[in-house]
């Protein structure tokens, strides 16, 4: 038998005042009953009967446990990868404080909220990389997404068709066949300016496997100046570049694989739908165990207590005889 709960300084102060007070008050009833020349062994049944009808109290109390119960456990998730575009676009401020920041800001929302999940992180712009393998470690995501910042990435484009097909070998990587591949998710994070050539190819593969993507544009159409570490980002001919969020390509993205586009604009921000809409997504059972599990049996104790009270209440012991 093995105790859930153990006993605190209350308790332990309530359990001994307690038995100060009876043992003090059986001594009075013996005394007076001595005094009288009357046999005052007819006390012993009650004191017993109710010393053990407070042991049994204070057993109850401590959560008894015992038996071999059994429980089944399954872990249900899903595998999240989420692409972030670095681009030198992702600077633009038309987002404050910069989209990236914000991206940053949002992204950490996004782990909170699929604690249960597994989720992984690439990072992309003309090429893509593995920043985060897929992981149920959030600390160690949130470390990787401070760290996002446009200089770790290429800066020559940005290529959607790379991303994609990195976030879609890695969901599928060791992947049995009877997986449930609708559990598996990818998020696509950009302004939308894809330069990429395999971008269609990609999406296709998504689509055709049953991974479900969606992608999350990040900007306004009136777009802003990029900012440098010298100023502003400026084009061959010298002049300041404008970047602009390009939606009609990643809702096309999204059109094609049977997902859903949405937004983070100076109005809007439909990250909060986002993560509603990867919730609903049913997760896929990862694992099954039979695990041994302590039960409180407190009750079977609280009864036999309750049974003795009753047999205390209703039976009388006579000390003093006339």
């Amino acid at each position: 038998m093995t105790w859930i709960n153990s006993l605190g300084t209350e308790e332990i102060v309530f359990i001994v005042l307690f038995l100060g007070l009876y043992l003090a008050y059986t001594f009075r009833v013996f005394r007076i009953a001595k005094r009288m020349g009357q046999a005052y062994s007819n006390v012993l049944p009650k004191f017993l009967l109710r010393s053990v009808i407070f042991a049994l109290l204070i057993m109850a109390l401590m959560g008894p446990s015992f038996g071999e119960d059994k429980q089944e456990v399954k872990a249900v998730g899903k595998d999240i990868m989420i692409a972030v575009d670095l681009s030198q676009s992702m600077n633009a401020f038309d987002i404050a404080p910069t989209r990236l920041e914000k991206v940053k800001y949002e992204l950490k929302n996004i782990v909170d909220a699929f604690s249960s999940d597994r989720i992984g992180l690439l990072i992309f712009s003309s090429e893509a990389f593995v920043q985060c393998p897929l992981t149920y470690d959030q600390n160690a995501l949130n470390l990787f997404i401070e760290t996002l910042n446009t200089g770790l990435v290429p800066s020559t484009g940005t290529d959607f068709g790379a991303a994609l097909s990195m976030a879609y070998d890695k969901l599928t990587k060791d992947e049995e066949p009877a997986g449930n591949q609708k559990s598996k998710i990818i998020i696509l994070i950009s302004d939308g300016e894809d330069f990429g050539d395999e971008t269609d190819k990609a999406v296709s593969k998504i689509n055709d496997s049953g991974i479900r993507l969606f992608t999350l544009g990040v900007g306004t159409e009136k777009g802003s100046k990029i900012s440098t570490r010298t100023g502003y980002k400026k084009d061959r001919n010298g002049n300041e570049v404008i970047s602009q969020l390009n939606s009609k390509s990643l809702k096309d993205i999204a059109y094609d694989a049977d997902g859903k586009y949405f937004e983070i604009n100076y109005l809007d921000n439909e990250v909060g739908r986002l993560i509603a809409t990867v919730n609903a997504i049913e997760g896929e059972l990862k694992d099954t165990k039979v695990v041994d599990v302590s039960a409180n049996k407190f009750h079977y104790f609280l009864g036999i207590a309750f049974l003795l009270l009753l047999l205390d209440v209703f039976t009388t012991v006579k000390i003093i005889k006339i």
